[in-house]
């Protein structure tokens, strides 16, 4: 066989293997393009609780029911720069979660005359039923989440306070301001007061007869 002839059939099957890669290129193995939800992170979504009934049974009970009427005041009662939670509610018996919600019930008003003892002062009632077991429930944040916070930093059920209607403003004691809570009280006598938190409890304040203070 000449070497014209094996030169020639070389050439022919180049051609062909040429050919055939033409019409069937090979193909890279590319990762797997990644679904949006595997390349980007979970989205935060922020931790957010309406001040309904349900939220109040979660922190301090199912005795203790909103109030309507008075506002939910969301200020900073204590002077840590983070946003505390005052509501006006009902509780039937503030004293039997005290231990399980963890929150603490006090009498700033039967304090301030002389008897603060609230296993006694829980059992004091009302002769008027719309102001039976009238309560204020606080809530000191903590946090970014402030008074949202799984755990506030503390909780507070004040009891026997008679008031009809309450705002919040600033308060000068002893030259220092805080903020207070001013509640225009029950009788006739159209009584004012201010409860504050005094840096390492609350205490009752009377005013006089206006809100103008």
């Amino acid at each position: 066989m000449s070497s014209r002839f094996l030169f020639f059939c070389r050439f022919i099957s180049l051609g062909l293997a040429l050919s055939a890669q033409a019409q069937h290129p090979a193909t890279a193995c590319a990762p797997a393009a990644s679904s949006p939800a595997e390349s980007s992170p979970a989205a935060s979504k922020p931790v957010t609780s309406a001040v309904d009934n349900d939220f109040i049974h979660e922190q301090f009970g199912s005795t203790c029911n909103l109030m309507p009427g008075p506002p939910q005041v969301k200020v900073d009662m204590d002077g840590d720069g983070i946003e505390d939670l005052i509501v006006a509610a009902h509780c039937s018996n503030a004293l039997v979660d005290q231990a399980e919600k963890e929150f603490t019930v006090i009498d700033p008003y039967n304090s301030f005359y002389g008897y603060g003892n609230t296993k006694i002062t829980t059992q004091f009632a009302t002769e008027d039923p719309a102001t039976r077991g009238l309560v204020l429930l606080i809530i000191h944040g903590a946090g970014a989440e402030a008074w949202r916070a799984a755990t506030p930093k503390a909780k507070f059920v004040i009891i026997n306070l008679p008031f009809k209607q309450i705002s919040v403003k600033k308060l000068t004691v002893k030259k220092k301001t805080v903020m207070a809570i001013y509640a225009e009280e029950t009788g006739g006598d159209r009584m004012t007061s201010a409860t504050f938190w005094d840096g390492k409890k609350y205490r009752y304040q009377p005013l006089g007869s206006s809100m103008e203070q």
